[in-house]
């Protein structure tokens, strides 16, 4: 719709880059806030959030690069200014994010499920911005519909989208759906629960919700895995699972734990 925010000669602002920047500030404020509250060193969220976003455009990056079979056959494409300013593939920035932050944690001592519940409701919500951004640029968009509020792209600059075909806008799904979801974690953050329970909460229903976009969304390349899921909806499977495993089994396992001390 809009991919250049500002333009003045050959230097132009993107919009993308600007509503990641919002949802990246948005997203640490939120996590601040919650891990204040909470007594967690706010340095040290600080510090967790600006690695975990570095760590997160690199594995969005090369988890796009891996399975994207385009870099496979124009191998060349991979070090192009293009491809550095591609959003690249938000689970797979996701799952690298996490594996940094269980590290650092443990390095730094910091409680794993209390620091990860602080960050669930910023994760919602800089997803959400972050898809706006898609929407600004034209990427990640819908398959073609006749419904009354698909969306037609006419920017010749759009990144993808086919131009004059309405679309599904599934990233406005997005950021509806991850708007809602972080509304729900706040409002389940700032009352008693169990340490772990926001970040479940948000695995199971993040994933849930990316899990029906992908049915809408249009996809350039054929399911390299088969059969009628996409990829992105096995990672979501898998993401929900870890999430049930985060509700359901880790209290059995306290509570095992409580009876055994008991003996």
């Amino acid at each position: 719709m809009l991919p250049k925010l500002i333009q003045i000669g050959g230097f132009y602002l993107p919009t993308y880059g600007v509503l990641v920047a919002i949802a990246f500030l948005t997203a640490l404020w939120l996590a601040g806030k919650l891990g204040r509250a909470w007594a967690i060193n706010r340095d040290a969220i600080l510090n967790l959030g600006v690695y975990c976003a570095l760590a997160g455009i690199v594995g969005a990056k090369l988890f796009m690069i891996v399975v994207d079979p385009y870099y496979r056959n124009e191998p060349k494409q991979i070090f192009t200014f293009s491809t550095l300013q591609s959003a690249g593939i938000w689970y797979g920035g996701l799952i690298t994010a996490l594996l940094f932050a269980y590290f650092y944690m443990r390095r730094e001592k910091l409680p794993f499920l209390k620091t990860s519940d602080a960050f669930a409701p910023g994760l919602a919500i800089g997803h959400g911005i972050g898809r706006l951004g898609c929407f600004a640029a034209g990427c990640c968009y819908g398959n073609p519909t006749s419904l009354p509020w698909a969306v037609t792209y006419t920017n010749p600059d759009a990144n993808g989208a086919p131009l004059n075909t309405p679309v599904h806008p599934t990233q406005i799904y997005e950021f509806v759906l991850e708007t809602i979801i972080c509304l729900f974690l706040y409002r389940r953050a700032v009352r008693p629960h169990k340490d772990g329970q926001i970040l479940a909460l948000y695995l199971v229903l993040s994933g849930i919700a990316r899990f029906g976009v992908e049915f809408l969304r249009h996809h350039d390349d054929a399911n390299p895995l088969g059969g009628p899921l996409t990829m992105e909806q096995w990672i979501s499977l898998a993401v929900i699972a870890v999430g049930v495993y985060l509700v359901t089994l880790k209290p059995v396992a306290a509570r095992q734990q409580v009876a055994e001390r008991r003996k």
